[in-house]
């Protein structure tokens, strides 16, 4: 599977601990650099503190950050809360810390070494603080009987209904690949209600990109649609799913954009709207790409911001930033970058 195994080869061209970061404001684009090396943020805003997860460069481990102010959170406390070793699952990418009914969820994909068994996992804390309470397997989420294979796995609960979102494949590859985004109903926050939807493959000629100017490329052609994020409209009157198209190896990263009525039956692939152009496209002249975004409100409620993915390239290999900056909505409700 050579998407994965090109993005183990960038975490160790990475090459540096997670823990480093810094608070660096650049007003030109009003952005906050958090972390130097890092991909995949994640926070959630609970009784006022910030709890923060993303993709180690270091590899195969997930941490957790709390603190009051997203701009400081490469100081804040945090702990460890998954390693390899302690699990025995390999390749622990993409997670994500929700808090579900009183109890708090981290979301995440791994395999036990072969990267065809990579599935959807989630661990379950019932302590009120999750950077002292235990974390206990609940085990991989079952999203489909023919073949359990997924990537980036995010959840929204809309109209107190709650959803599973993620990135998977139509059926085992053949000559190509194609990842594509899904939806599920959700019996509890481990167990699908649903079969599988499809909500978006890539079909457009932006998110279908594999191959890079000077010629690196998979070993064979990747299309994708991945890391799904789900967030509602500031009125709860919209879901919205942004996600990351083209190959995350190349130049071409873009940012794509699903939506839908709040009210709809968001299992009916009908009830969703697909942006025919990217959100955000690479900078032609910088080579910055921003994908792999978070939607937080502010700790005051008079904003709201926007965690991402920035990635770059460079004469010694990829970079790939954790930013933090402000965001906006159109008068019709729609996330305006």
């Amino acid at each position: 599977m050579n998407l994965l195994h090109s993005l183990r080869i960038v975490c160790f061209i990475l090459g540096i601990s997670c823990f480093a970061g810094c608070n660096h404001q650049t007003g030109e684009n009003e952005s906050t650099l958090l972390f130097q090396q890092g991909c995949y943020p994640f926070a959630c805003l609970e009784d006022g503190s910030y709890y923060f997860t993303m993709q180690c460069p270091s590899g195969d481990t997930i941490a957790i950050w709390k603190t009051d102010e997203l701009e400081h959170l490469a100081q804040g406390e945090h702990r460890t809360v998954i390693t390899s070793r302690e699990s025995g699952l390999e390749h622990i990418w993409a997670p994500e810390l929700h808090r579900i009914d009183g109890v708090w969820y981290l979301y995440f994909e791994a395999d036990n070494g072969n990267t065809d068994t990579h599935q959807l996992y989630v661990m379950a804390c019932s302590d009120e603080d999750p950077m002292k309470g235990k974390f206990e397997m609940k085990g991989a989420i079952k999203t489909s009987e023919e073949w359990n294979f997924g990537l980036h796995p995010t959840v929204l609960q809309v109209n107190r209904q709650l959803y599973l979102f993620w990135s998977g494949w139509p059926k085992r590859r053949a000559e190509t690949e194609t990842q594509c985004i899904y939806i599920a109903r959700m019996e509890n926050p481990w167990t699908t209600s649903s079969e599988r939807v499809l909500l978006s493959q890539p079909e457009y000629e932006w998110e279908r990109q594999w191959i890079n100017p000077d010629g690196n490329r998979s070993a064979y052609p990747i299309y994708v649609n991945e890391n799904p994020q789900a967030f509602l409209s500031p009125d709860g009157r919209r879901v919205f799913v942004c996600y990351s198209a083209s190959g995350i190896w190349s130049v071409y990263t873009s940012l794509g954009m699903l939506s839908a009525s709040s009210t709809s039956d968001l299992t009916d692939p009908h009830s969703w709207t697909k942006a025919s152009e990217p959100l955000i496209s690479p900078d032609s002249v910088t080579g910055i790409a921003i994908s792999n975004i978070c939607v937080v409100p502010s700790s005051d409620g008079q904003q709201t911001l926007l965690l991402y993915e920035a990635k770059q390239r460079n004469e010694q290999g990829e970079i790939r930033q954790i930013r933090l900056r402000p965001m906006g909505w159109t008068a019709e409700g729609a996330p305006r970058f």
